[in-house]
């Protein structure tokens, strides 16, 4: 990863694009329809650091390369992140391309190197995430702290917003009924939530390129990952990064077990089948097991 991606919160903040032209103008576009007060600046007052005081997020659009660069080192004086437009060399930031669905944004960036790439992709990324996608992520944000209180133990909350994804509460969201959705997510968190943890297993040999759809998801729905010694890093790179990650010696199937039926989905991650004995003993000792489909 050669650069970090972060999200600014925009509600009651200041974004300054600084110049003026069509860059400029793309740069203001960027922000219709969010929270964020966008200012303009152009001449003198962009070269002044109390220009950008209390702001988010600069942008600096000037096809003269001197104006710019004082421009930008004006925002930096402010300590305001800058961007310049087509000038890598002094950027704090790049801008992505970019998928908005309200609560639901995607970010693709390139670090300048092919903004054409990065488009591309954003348009392939478009074409996977419905138009109501963003109302789903306002309904959990809406009963965040109600989870949180009726299921304060993280992976039994994935597991129950992994359902309601896909149940009533969510597909009354991706409808707009917000009303019937919140209504149906009370209901479902009223019933309850049993445990119910699941043991998958996933070849990890490699390529990445070879991992079927189910087993990436399996990978990304991880709570806890067991993996062996030899598998391939980039098939492990998939998993969720704040999965619990168990070394072999604490991978046994006694142990993969009772994570099981606490309620945790584990990925034991294999460099070749899984060993028969193994896949035995699990199933003796009650656990829900499944192998992800090999390509």
């Amino acid at each position: 990863m050669d650069a970090f991606p972060a999200f600014f919160p925009l509600a009651g903040r200041t974004v300054v694009v600084a110049g003026s032209g069509a860059a400029a103008e793309a740069k203001v576009r960027l922000f219709e329809g969010s929270p964020a007060q966008v200012v303009r600046v152009a001449g003198d007052a962009a070269l002044i650091p109390r220009t950008y005081a209390g702001a988010v997020l600069a942008f600096i659009a000037s096809d003269d390369d001197a104006w710019a660069a004082a421009a930008a080192e004006a925002a930096r004086a402010a300590h305001v992140p800058v961007n310049v437009v087509d000038r890598p060399a002094l950027c704090d930031f790049t801008t992505p391309a970019m998928v908005d669905r309200g609560e639901v944004v995607a970010a693709i960036g390139t670090g300048g190197a092919s903004p054409m790439l990065a488009t591309l992709l954003r348009q392939d990324i478009e074409s996977r995430l419905p138009e109501g996608t963003g109302r789903i992520a306002a309904l959990f944000r809406a009963l965040q702290d109600e989870v949180r209180e009726a299921l304060p133990e993280p992976h039994l909350r994935r597991a129950f917003l992994r359902a309601a994804l896909v149940g009533p509460a969510g597909q009354a969201a991706m409808a707009g009924d917000m009303a019937s959705a919140k209504q149906r997510l009370r209901e479902a968190l009223a019933e309850g939530v049993a445990p119910q943890g699941l043991v998958t297993f996933v070849a990890g040999s490699g390529p990445v390129e070879r991992l079927t759809l189910a087993a990436s998801r399996a990978l990304a729905a991880a709570d806890v990952l067991a993996a062996d010694d030899a598998v391939d890093p980039e098939v492990l790179a998939l998993a969720r990064r704040d999965a619990d990650r168990l070394e072999p010696d604490h991978a046994g199937p006694e142990q993969l077990a009772e994570l099981a039926q606490r309620g945790f989905h584990v990925v034991r991650v294999t460099a070749g089948a899984p060993a028969p004995e193994e896949l035995r003993a699990l199933a003796e000792l009650g656990a829900d097991v499944q192998a992800a489909p090999r390509a």
